[in-house]
């Protein structure tokens, strides 16, 4: 259902990542997007223009204030079509004013989850990749009570996503050297 798969929760030196008391930690890829306004832009759920996203590889981020970041995870889900998950941000982001927005997994989902993450602060922050980003919750239909139709019966547009994309393939690409984590 997740791989890879964290069997115990991760803690040394990490923000936590792995399996917790009633859902799994996930991470976040060291692969995002930022919103940007460099080329002036309007962000339109229905066509989003890839002038609007700059895309950055790294071990950390660190980015001014008030930015939304678009993420993915590194953990690849398959969910069965008796689940139903929700997922919220880890505290230890929440209480430095760090959102992860993700919509539900709905049965019979499977791909890389896009997180929206973002800052609420008026400061800059730092997100780290490869480490826990969000806490999955997951919920299991009575036996008889599963869903009539799933997202994969729906032929739903985010089916095995693997990549992190706006709804055009083609995006401004930045290379950026980060400094590793201490």
């Amino acid at each position: 259902m997740i791989e890879p798969f964290a069997e115990n929760q991760a803690r040394a030196g990490v923000i936590s990542y792995g399996v917790s008391s009633y859902g799994y930690d996930m991470r976040v890829a060291p692969e995002f997007k930022i919103f940007t306004n460099a080329l002036s832009a309007v962000v339109d759920p229905k066509q989003f223009d890839p002038k609007s996203f700059v895309r950055v590889l790294g071990r950390r981020v660190h980015r001014a204030a008030e930015f939304l970041r678009a993420r993915r995870s590194v953990e690849y889900f398959r969910i069965p079509r008796n689940v139903l998950t929700i997922c919220v941000g880890k505290s230890t982001y929440a209480r430095c004013g760090i959102i992860t927005n993700v919509t539900p997994f709905e049965p019979e989902w499977e791909g890389f989850v896009t997180l929206e993450i973002s800052n609420t602060t008026p400061l800059p922050a730092r997100i780290y990749a490869n480490e826990g980003i969000a806490q999955v919750l997951f919920f299991t239909a009575d036996e008889g009570d599963e869903c009539e139709i799933s997202y994969k019966d729906k032929k739903g547009k985010y089916q095995r996503r693997r990549e992190l994309r706006s709804r055009s393939s083609s995006s401004l690409v930045v290379g950026v050297r980060l400094r590793r984590a201490r």
